[in-house]
């Protein structure tokens, strides 16, 4: 994590400085205790005390002026490293491949992004200075003891193992409890967001009384973390405060003997008891810190194991260019004994030596059922996956020697279940394409038979279309997908069952919507109601993984097939 503070290390040193400047003004004033005791009360001279006075004045606008220039730096520096990490985390998940969510809860990454990093914030903003301030004044109070009284430091000295073994022996057990904690908090925060997103199920079947059941179960188990935590950490300052001030008190006890017997002054006596305080205060400051660093430590772990993932999938080194798009041209896509198993399934090949030679414009349907390989073929052509065997090229070039963003950016994608942002009409036709003017997407979603309902939404193109275009029927959401293809302009489109669970008039719409979009461009359909692919150049018919026979929908219920058994299922119905 300190590599995010780089960038600003003059800001820190110059905190530091302000913090070395505030600590050494606080152990001046102990000299000040002791010159105004020995030469102004014991030899009664209101002179020294006047110039005392104005000495502590001039230490007291230093020591404000100081302290206010390193809580502000340390401040800023908190709140500038925590959006740097944060934007660094971000930016790194959006590179990581689709596997990794496979197996990474979203709600616990979000915790981590959230959660963790004002864990960091808190110490690198406050904790961090406030703990140094106070090591810096124990040690430096260590040694104006010294010079004050050697023995009496000696004596302090003897003690200081007694209060450092609980920090030892405690702050273990309190790091492994902040680890475990922000752990659970990932876990409820994962379970919210799970549960929430899909709370119109939750509420059909009646599962509220289950979920809140499990969440209590969670909640239980942050607060089961936090109160070991809170009494391990209490028994941790507990120690330090008790052992520290009752070596105080022991001290004071042999000092007052030695005052006594003339052989320490009263002023250095009352320095030394200063020292003894600032000491003591900043041991149990900084033994009080050591369990919000400690949980910030652990926060950093978590971060840093996200920082330190790999996208499974990546850039090469030296990208080939793909050739320049041209309608009519681009879009030649050709898949070469392409075998690919996936990451969670090692044994069982999804696509299996396929082979598949698509000509730009040509529209190939994919048809099987449920496993055969359709969306296998997808994830692979958007590169969410690299196969293990075989390769893919599009316009020539092996989309895995290409560059990420060259390819997706000749594909354009419209799901069976679209995905609508929380944001505007126009911003979501505009998803593919961030430059383009409202008469372009008014253009697209014309083009996509969307304008005829979003000119009767409240505000037209800028309403706010809810979570997940809550505000929208699955037609709708269908064609605002449909127009943001269209807007994108690619050259090969790639329709996953755009149709499925629409009505009859829903569906009339969209097909007439996709039948435009699909003109001039490499289509590739999966289709499971076959009614829709009748139309296709050809169908590619899968099971298992493998290609089982090509041809038209004519050709393919000829050979009685695959296809002709799935067809007459839902033909015949």
């Amino acid at each position: 994590m300190l590599r995010f503070l780089a960038p600003y290390k003059w800001r820190f040193v110059v905190a530091m400085l302000a913090l070395g400047v505030a600590a050494s003004t606080v152990l001046v004033i102990g000299q000040g205790l002791k010159h105004v005791i020995d030469q102004g009360f014991s030899a009664q001279n209101a002179a020294t005390l006047d110039q005392t006075l104005i000495a502590l004045l001039i230490m007291l606008a230093v020591l404000g002026v100081s302290t206010f220039t390193r809580y502000y730096l340390m401040t800023w520096l908190g709140q500038r490293f925590v959006a740097d990490v944060r934007r660094a985390v971000f930016d790194h998940l959006l590179t990581l491949s689709p596997g990794f969510y496979e197996s990474t809860r979203t709600g616990e990454v979000i915790s981590r992004l959230t959660n963790d990093t004002s864990a960091i914030e808190n110490v690198v903003g406050g904790v961090f200075s406030f703990a140094l301030r106070n090591l810096v004044l124990l040690l430096g109070g260590l040694v104006m003891m010294f010079i004050t009284s050697v023995k009496l430091s000696l004596l302090v000295v003897c003690v200081i193992p007694l209060v450092l073994a609980p920090i030892l022996i405690l702050g273990r057990r309190v790091r492994a409890l902040s680890r475990q904690a922000t752990d659970r908090v990932a876990d409820a925060s994962a379970y919210i967001d799970e549960t929430l997103h899909e709370v119109r199920t939750v509420q059909a079947y009646a599962h509220e009384p289950v979920d809140q059941r499990l969440f209590a179960r969670a909640v239980e188990a942050i607060f089961t973390v936090g109160e070991t935590k809170a009494r391990v950490q209490g028994a941790l300052i507990a120690a330090v405060i008790v052992l520290a001030f009752g070596a105080i008190g022991g001290i004071l006890w042999v000092g007052g003997r030695d005052v006594i017997a003339g052989t320490i002054t009263a002023g250095a006596l009352s320095a030394f008891v200063f020292y003894a305080i600032v000491v003591a205060n900043g041991a149990a400051a900084v033994s009080e810190m050591y369990g919000e660093l400690m949980r910030a430590a652990g926060a950093s772990e978590r971060l840093g194991e996200l920082l330190d993932t790999h996208p499974e999938v990546a850039d090469p080194q030296r990208p080939s260019p793909l050739p320049t798009a041209r309608p009519g041209v681009s879009g030649h896509i050709r898949v070469e004994a392409l075998t690919f198993h996936y990451p969670s399934r090692p044994d069982q090949a999804a696509l299996d030596r396929f082979d598949l030679d698509i000509q730009p414009g040509e529209v190939v349907a994919l048809v099987g059922p449920s496993g055969a390989g359709k969306t296998t073929l997808f994830q692979l052509l958007l590169r969410f996956y690299d196969p293990n065997v075989g390769r893919i090229l599009l316009d020539g070039v092996d989309i895995r020697e290409a560059a990420l963003r060259d390819v997706r950016n000749r594909i354009a994608l419209v799901s069976q279940d679209p995905v609508i942002f929380a944001a505007s009409v126009a911003d979501n036709v505009r998803y593919g394409r961030l430059d383009a003017s409202d008469a372009d997407v008014r253009a697209a979603c014309d083009a996509a038979f969307a304008t005829e309902f979003i000119d009767t939404l409240p505000q037209g193109f800028d309403t706010f279309l809810g979570e997940r275009g809550v505000r929208l029927s699955g037609g709708q959401r269908q064609r605002i997908a449909i127009a943001r293809a269209f807007l994108a302009d690619r050259s090969v489109l790639l329709l996953d069952e755009a149709t499925s669970a629409l009505d009859a008039e829903s569906e009339r719409k969209v097909q007439l919507a996709m039948e435009k979009l699909m003109q001039g461009r490499t289509t590739i359909i999966i289709a499971h109601r076959l009614a829709t692919v009748k139309s296709a150049h050809r169908i590619v018919v899968l099971e298992h993984g493998r290609m089982v026979s090509v041809g038209t929908h004519q050709s393919l219920i000829a050979e009685d097939g695959l296809y002709a058994h799935l067809a007459s299922l839902q033909f015949s119905s």
